[in-house]
Protein backbone atom coordinates (compact mmCIF):
# COMPACT_ATOMS: atom_id res chain seq x y z
CA UNK A 1 0.00 0.00 0.00
CA UNK A 2 1.26 3.36 -0.86
CA UNK A 3 0.60 6.83 1.19
CA UNK A 4 0.92 9.97 -1.37
CA UNK A 5 0.17 13.24 0.71
CA UNK A 6 0.08 16.70 -0.74
CA UNK A 7 0.65 18.99 2.38
CA UNK A 8 -0.09 22.72 2.87
CA UNK A 9 0.47 24.92 5.40
CA UNK A 10 -3.34 24.42 6.33
CA UNK A 11 -4.71 21.19 5.10
CA UNK A 12 -2.95 17.84 4.13
CA UNK A 13 -4.54 16.11 1.29
CA UNK A 14 -3.70 12.28 1.23
CA UNK A 15 -4.33 9.15 -1.32
CA UNK A 16 -4.13 5.39 -0.17
CA UNK A 17 -3.50 3.80 -3.08
CA UNK A 18 -4.34 0.22 -2.80
CA UNK A 19 -2.05 -2.82 -4.57
CA UNK A 20 -4.89 -3.45 -6.68
CA UNK A 21 -5.02 0.54 -7.62
CA UNK A 22 -7.95 1.13 -5.25
CA UNK A 23 -8.28 4.52 -3.98
CA UNK A 24 -8.99 5.93 -0.97
CA UNK A 25 -9.13 10.17 -0.08
CA UNK A 26 -9.04 11.65 3.63
CA UNK A 27 -7.55 15.07 4.53
CA UNK A 28 -5.70 15.99 7.99
CA UNK A 29 -3.96 19.32 9.09
CA UNK A 30 -1.32 20.90 7.66
CA UNK A 31 2.47 20.08 8.66
CA UNK A 32 4.84 23.21 7.78
CA UNK A 33 8.17 22.37 9.38
CA UNK A 34 8.25 25.96 9.70
CA UNK A 35 5.73 26.07 12.63
CA UNK A 36 5.19 22.60 13.62
CA UNK A 37 7.94 20.19 15.18
CA UNK A 38 8.17 15.88 14.86
CA UNK A 39 5.67 15.28 18.01
CA UNK A 40 3.18 17.28 16.94
CA UNK A 41 2.85 15.67 13.65
CA UNK A 42 2.66 12.27 15.10
CA UNK A 43 0.48 13.39 17.63
CA UNK A 44 -1.84 14.95 15.54
CA UNK A 45 -1.41 11.97 13.37
CA UNK A 46 -2.72 9.81 15.53
CA UNK A 47 -5.66 11.76 16.26
CA UNK A 48 -6.68 12.59 12.73
CA UNK A 49 -5.96 9.23 10.65
CA UNK A 50 -8.55 7.33 9.72
CA UNK A 51 -9.71 4.04 12.14
CA UNK A 52 -9.89 1.98 8.63
CA UNK A 53 -6.38 3.09 7.36
CA UNK A 54 -4.15 0.04 8.06
CA UNK A 55 -1.57 1.79 9.44
CA UNK A 56 1.11 -1.13 9.54
CA UNK A 57 0.73 -2.21 5.46
CA UNK A 58 2.18 0.90 4.44
CA UNK A 59 4.95 0.56 2.55
CA UNK A 60 5.89 3.65 0.78
CA UNK A 61 4.86 7.42 1.82
CA UNK A 62 5.68 10.16 -0.78
CA UNK A 63 4.56 13.41 1.44
CA UNK A 64 4.63 16.73 -0.69
CA UNK A 65 4.70 19.46 1.88
CA UNK A 66 4.56 23.31 2.35
CA UNK A 67 8.07 24.79 4.23
CA UNK A 68 10.05 21.77 3.11
CA UNK A 69 12.98 24.09 2.00
CA UNK A 70 16.22 21.75 3.29
CA UNK A 71 16.87 18.04 4.26
CA UNK A 72 16.57 19.48 7.75
CA UNK A 73 12.72 20.37 7.46
CA UNK A 74 12.24 17.16 5.16
CA UNK A 75 13.63 15.12 8.10
CA UNK A 76 11.28 17.05 10.50
CA UNK A 77 8.44 15.06 8.87
CA UNK A 78 9.72 12.10 7.67
CA UNK A 79 10.85 11.00 11.32
CA UNK A 80 7.14 11.56 11.92
CA UNK A 81 5.79 9.21 8.91
CA UNK A 82 8.47 6.84 10.29
CA UNK A 83 7.19 6.61 14.15
CA UNK A 84 3.23 6.22 12.63
CA UNK A 85 3.51 3.78 9.81
CA UNK A 86 6.34 1.49 11.00
CA UNK A 87 5.97 -0.86 8.37
CA UNK A 88 7.00 1.42 5.69
CA UNK A 89 10.02 0.70 3.38
CA UNK A 90 10.31 4.35 1.89
CA UNK A 91 9.36 7.61 3.14
CA UNK A 92 10.13 10.40 0.70
CA UNK A 93 9.82 13.73 1.77
CA UNK A 94 9.91 16.89 -0.63
CA UNK A 95 8.21 19.80 -1.34
CA UNK A 96 5.35 20.73 -2.62
CA UNK A 97 6.31 22.87 -5.45
CA UNK A 98 7.88 19.64 -7.14
CA UNK A 99 4.21 18.35 -6.14
CA UNK A 100 2.48 21.40 -8.27
CA UNK A 101 5.11 20.62 -11.26
CA UNK A 102 4.17 16.60 -11.27
CA UNK A 103 0.57 17.40 -10.70
CA UNK A 104 0.50 20.37 -13.56
CA UNK A 105 2.84 19.25 -15.85
CA UNK A 106 3.60 15.20 -15.95
CA UNK A 107 6.86 14.83 -17.17
CA UNK A 108 6.49 18.11 -19.59
CA UNK A 109 8.52 21.20 -18.96
CA UNK A 110 7.28 24.10 -18.28
CA UNK A 111 5.82 27.44 -15.35
CA UNK A 112 4.09 25.84 -12.54
CA UNK A 113 2.85 27.98 -9.19
CA UNK A 114 1.38 27.67 -6.17
CA UNK A 115 -1.41 30.30 -4.67
CA UNK A 116 -2.87 28.93 -1.13
CA UNK A 117 -1.85 29.59 1.84
CA UNK A 118 1.43 30.97 1.01
CA UNK A 119 2.81 31.46 -2.52
CA UNK A 120 5.43 29.48 -4.67
CA UNK A 121 6.50 29.17 -8.28
CA UNK A 122 9.34 27.15 -10.25
CA UNK A 123 10.59 26.64 -14.07
CA UNK A 124 10.17 22.91 -14.41
CA UNK A 125 12.11 20.97 -17.34
CA UNK A 126 9.79 17.59 -16.83
CA UNK A 127 12.01 15.80 -14.11
CA UNK A 128 13.45 18.87 -11.77
CA UNK A 129 12.92 22.33 -11.07
CA UNK A 130 15.30 24.71 -12.38
CA UNK A 131 14.41 27.62 -11.55
CA UNK A 132 12.39 29.03 -8.58
CA UNK A 133 12.21 33.03 -7.69
CA UNK A 134 11.90 32.63 -3.54
CA UNK A 135 8.89 33.84 -2.12
CA UNK A 136 10.35 34.86 0.86
CA UNK A 137 7.41 33.61 2.85
CA UNK A 138 4.32 35.09 4.55
CA UNK A 139 6.36 38.32 6.35
CA UNK A 140 8.23 39.70 3.59
CA UNK A 141 6.81 38.11 0.80
CA UNK A 142 3.92 35.39 -0.11
CA UNK A 143 2.61 37.98 -2.56
CA UNK A 144 -0.65 36.54 -4.06
CA UNK A 145 -1.46 34.55 -1.37
CA UNK A 146 -3.73 33.68 1.13
CA UNK A 147 -1.86 35.05 3.63
CA UNK A 148 -0.91 38.43 1.62
CA UNK A 149 -4.75 38.71 1.48
CA UNK A 150 -5.83 37.97 4.93
CA UNK A 151 -2.66 41.28 5.75
CA UNK A 152 -4.22 43.61 3.89
CA UNK A 153 -7.90 42.96 4.59
CA UNK A 154 -6.95 43.09 8.37
CA UNK A 155 -4.84 46.17 7.73
CA UNK A 156 -7.96 47.85 5.87
CA UNK A 157 -9.78 46.99 9.08
CA UNK A 158 -7.49 48.26 11.98
CA UNK A 159 -7.53 51.48 10.34
CA UNK A 160 -11.24 51.33 9.44
CA UNK A 161 -10.68 52.00 5.72
CA UNK A 162 -13.37 49.02 4.68
CA UNK A 163 -16.15 50.40 2.49
CA UNK A 164 -19.30 50.46 4.17
CA UNK A 165 -20.73 47.29 5.37
CA UNK A 166 -17.56 45.41 5.01
CA UNK A 167 -15.92 46.56 8.26
CA UNK A 168 -18.65 45.15 10.41
CA UNK A 169 -19.40 41.99 8.27
CA UNK A 170 -15.55 41.66 8.47
CA UNK A 171 -15.64 41.84 12.82
CA UNK A 172 -18.83 39.61 12.81
CA UNK A 173 -17.98 36.79 10.55
CA UNK A 174 -14.70 36.35 12.17
CA UNK A 175 -15.25 37.32 16.14
CA UNK A 176 -12.68 39.82 15.87
CA UNK A 177 -11.53 41.30 18.96
CA UNK A 178 -9.94 44.42 19.97
CA UNK A 179 -6.88 45.54 17.98
CA UNK A 180 -4.37 43.64 20.69
CA UNK A 181 -6.17 40.76 20.29
CA UNK A 182 -5.42 40.63 16.50
CA UNK A 183 -1.56 41.75 17.15
CA UNK A 184 -1.67 39.17 20.40
CA UNK A 185 -2.37 36.17 17.82
CA UNK A 186 -0.51 37.49 14.81
CA UNK A 187 2.69 37.70 17.03
CA UNK A 188 2.28 35.29 20.08
CA UNK A 189 -0.15 32.94 18.62
CA UNK A 190 0.97 29.50 17.01
CA UNK A 191 0.32 29.16 13.24
CA UNK A 192 -0.12 33.38 12.15
CA UNK A 193 -0.41 32.20 8.83
CA UNK A 194 -3.15 30.42 8.17
CA UNK A 195 -4.65 32.72 10.56
CA UNK A 196 -4.07 35.29 7.88
CA UNK A 197 -4.98 33.30 5.00
CA UNK A 198 -8.16 32.76 6.79
CA UNK A 199 -9.82 36.07 5.63
CA UNK A 200 -9.04 35.16 2.07
CA UNK A 201 -12.71 33.33 1.70
CA UNK A 202 -14.14 37.10 3.25
CA UNK A 203 -12.66 38.29 -0.18
CA UNK A 204 -14.21 35.35 -2.15
CA UNK A 205 -17.78 35.40 0.20
CA UNK A 206 -18.05 38.90 -0.99
CA UNK A 207 -16.60 39.41 -4.36
CA UNK A 208 -19.73 41.19 -5.68
CA UNK A 209 -17.89 44.15 -3.42
CA UNK A 210 -15.81 46.46 -5.83
CA UNK A 211 -13.14 47.01 -3.17
CA UNK A 212 -12.94 42.98 -2.70
CA UNK A 213 -12.37 42.28 -6.29
CA UNK A 214 -9.61 44.81 -6.57
CA UNK A 215 -7.52 43.74 -3.49
CA UNK A 216 -7.04 40.50 -5.36
CA UNK A 217 -6.33 41.71 -8.52
CA UNK A 218 -3.87 44.04 -6.70
CA UNK A 219 -2.34 40.54 -5.22
CA UNK A 220 -1.95 39.07 -8.45
CA UNK A 221 -0.75 42.03 -9.70
CA UNK A 222 2.24 41.72 -6.78
CA UNK A 223 2.55 38.47 -7.44
CA UNK A 224 3.49 38.76 -11.16
CA UNK A 225 5.73 42.18 -10.31
CA UNK A 226 7.91 40.85 -8.01
CA UNK A 227 7.87 37.68 -8.64
CA UNK A 228 6.85 35.82 -12.22
CA UNK A 229 8.25 39.09 -14.35
CA UNK A 230 11.44 37.76 -13.16
CA UNK A 231 11.72 34.43 -14.24
CA UNK A 232 13.56 34.26 -17.82
CA UNK A 233 11.40 34.26 -20.58
CA UNK A 234 8.55 34.61 -18.66
CA UNK A 235 6.36 35.53 -21.96
CA UNK A 236 6.95 32.16 -23.48
CA UNK A 237 5.67 30.34 -20.96
CA UNK A 238 1.89 29.09 -20.16
CA UNK A 239 0.99 29.73 -16.27
CA UNK A 240 -0.30 26.98 -14.05
CA UNK A 241 -1.05 27.15 -10.96
CA UNK A 242 -2.72 24.63 -7.96
CA UNK A 243 -4.53 26.46 -4.83
CA UNK A 244 -7.05 27.73 -3.19
CA UNK A 245 -6.91 31.21 -3.83
CA UNK A 246 -5.66 30.76 -7.77
CA UNK A 247 -8.63 28.55 -8.09
CA UNK A 248 -11.06 30.51 -6.51
CA UNK A 249 -9.91 33.98 -8.03
CA UNK A 250 -9.00 32.16 -11.43
CA UNK A 251 -10.84 34.83 -13.00
CA UNK A 252 -9.00 37.54 -11.78
CA UNK A 253 -6.01 35.90 -12.41
CA UNK A 254 -6.18 34.65 -15.80
CA UNK A 255 -6.62 38.18 -16.35
CA UNK A 256 -3.50 39.26 -14.72
CA UNK A 257 -1.42 36.53 -16.11
CA UNK A 258 -3.04 37.55 -20.46
CA UNK A 259 -2.36 41.22 -18.96
CA UNK A 260 1.16 40.46 -18.75
CA UNK A 261 2.03 38.12 -22.24
CA UNK A 262 1.23 34.73 -20.38
CA UNK A 263 -1.04 32.21 -21.78
CA UNK A 264 -3.51 30.26 -19.11
CA UNK A 265 -3.68 26.32 -18.89
CA UNK A 266 -4.21 24.64 -15.80
CA UNK A 267 -6.02 25.90 -13.03
CA UNK A 268 -6.57 23.56 -10.23
CA UNK A 269 -7.33 23.55 -6.62
CA UNK A 270 -5.68 20.42 -5.33
CA UNK A 271 -3.21 18.29 -6.88
CA UNK A 272 -3.50 15.23 -5.56
CA UNK A 273 -5.91 13.51 -8.24
CA UNK A 274 -2.77 14.22 -10.60
CA UNK A 275 -0.14 13.35 -8.12
CA UNK A 276 -1.17 9.90 -7.74
CA UNK A 277 -1.82 9.29 -11.53
CA UNK A 278 1.79 10.49 -11.71
CA UNK A 279 3.13 7.94 -9.30
CA UNK A 280 0.67 5.13 -10.53
CA UNK A 281 2.54 5.90 -14.25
Amino acid sequence: MILIADGGSTKTNWCQLSDTGQRVYFNTEGYNPDFVDTATIVASLDKNLPDTLPRTEVREIYFYGAGVSSPAKAEVIAAAMRQVFTGANKVEVTEDLLAAARALLGHEAGFAAILGTGTNSCIYDGEKITHNVDSLGYFLGDEGSGSFLGKRLLRDYLRDLLPDGLQEALKEEYQLGTRNDIIDQLYNQPLPNRFLASFAKFAYDHNNVSYCRQIVVEAFEAFFQNIVLHYPGYQNLTFNCIGSVGYNFRDALTQVANGHGMQVGKIIRSPIDDLVSFHEG
